[in-house]
């Protein structure tokens, strides 16, 4: 073997190494969000409101909620729910009661078939939602 092809073999081998070393170091750490997947869902989460319909705003609370655990999950944020995945992410966010208030609010319209939800606090939670995004670097 000539020694170019040596020297070739062995970089190909480091940078090789090297490479799976970086892959062992961040798994499951989660990375970087696609935010052009997140802005897409958040905008198709906004462009289904309907002012004189507060279903529209109630089913917007669960997608929101829904979305947020999903960029929590990616991010690889441990939890077998999403409340263990927000307690596991508290100090990524500024604001953590709005988002357990947006939170409980969804768990009121997914568990309740007769709950009252406002138009007010359905606007508030989806606000916190997406401050959460934000944060999180989703959106």
């Amino acid at each position: 073997m000539s020694p170019s092809l040596i020297f070739m073999l062995v970089a190909i081998i480091v940078v090789g190494v090297a490479l799976l070393i970086i892959i062992a170091k961040t798994r499951g750490r989660g990375g970087l969000l696609d935010q052009q997947k997140y802005r897409e869902a958040w905008l198709k989460i906004e462009n289904n409101l309907d002012k004189s319909n507060l279903a529209t705003f109630q089913f917007a609370v669960l997608s929101a909620d829904k979305l947020l655990d999903q960029a929590l999950k990616e991010s690889g944020i441990k939890g077998e729910k999403m409340a263990d995945r927000l307690k596991n992410a508290k100090e990524k966010f500024s604001n953590v009661n709005q988002i357990w208030a947006a939170h409980k609010l969804r768990n009121v319209i997914a568990h309740e078939p007769d709950a009252k939800v406002n138009l007010l606090g359905a606007k508030r939670a989806l606000a916190t939602f997406k401050k959460a995004l934000k944060e999180l670097g989703a959106i």
